[in-house]
């Protein structure tokens, strides 16, 4: 469960990315965070991931309050987590499959399983025929599914994504969609912070809103 009370998030120079937010995740939901840019939305899911520290509040991931987490234990929180970032994050001097392994040999696995992980991984996202291939030879949609690979070939039980939907057409963004509802199907918490609302449209998780840092509606929309 993740949960945020009356958490206040000031960067340098004063400005108010969140103010007074409180909400709850339960486990196995997925939950799309939205808002106009500005609103607090990526702010919110580095403050989960413990990216980034509360000014005042609590931020509480399975009852540890990560804003007061010492630096070493940091990493040992993250490994409950995927992390899918605007700008992908990849490494273009690695092959896809030596950029879905780097989180395993961070870990320690073995060789042999985490060949086998990365190759189940890029297999879900549809990239195992291009494991040899470098990044930079991909497309941008293709680069988005090597991200989630990487961010999912470690198993976490919280897949953070922001914006992953944010420079695809809507054909890709679907398929992107659907990719996060198996993973939440077998029981993974999904929270996505974005504004495209065909996928909220597609998905119907339930929404938090921010707006100017605040919350401004929870709710949960009816299944389909």
């Amino acid at each position: 469960m993740i949960s945020f009370s009356q958490v206040y998030k000031r960067y340098p120079g004063g400005f108010e990315a969140l103010k007074n937010v409180s909400l709850a995740i339960e486990d196995g939901e997925m939950v799309f965070i939205t808002g106009h840019s500005g609103a607090g939305k990526s702010t919110a899911l580095k403050l989960m991931a413990a990216i980034e520290r509360p000014t005042s509040g609590s931020v509480l991931v399975n009852a540890q309050n990560v804003g007061a987490l010492k630096p070493r234990a940091i990493p040992f929180l993250r490994r409950n987590f995927g992390l899918v970032f605007q700008d992908h994050k990849l490494l273009f001097d690695r092959t896809v499959f030596d950029n879905v392994l780097l989180p395993l040999n961070v870990v320690g696995y073995e060789h042999r399983e985490a060949a086998r992980r990365v190759r189940a991984a890029l297999d879900k996202v549809g990239l195992l025929a291009k494991e040899r291939a470098y990044p930079i030879t991909l497309s941008g949609g293709e680069q988005q599914r090597l991200a989630i690979a990487r961010a999912i070939v470690h198993r976490p039980a919280i897949l953070l994504a922001d914006e992953p939907t944010g420079n695809l057409d809507a054909a890709y963004a679907g398929e992107l969609g659907e990719l996060f509802r198996s993973f939440n199907q077998v029981g993974v918490t999904v929270v996505i912070a974005t504004h495209d609302e065909h996928l909220a449209t597609r998905l119907k998780p339930r929404r938090i809103a921010l707006k100017n840092g605040e919350l401004a509606d929870a709710r949960a929309e009816a299944a389909a």
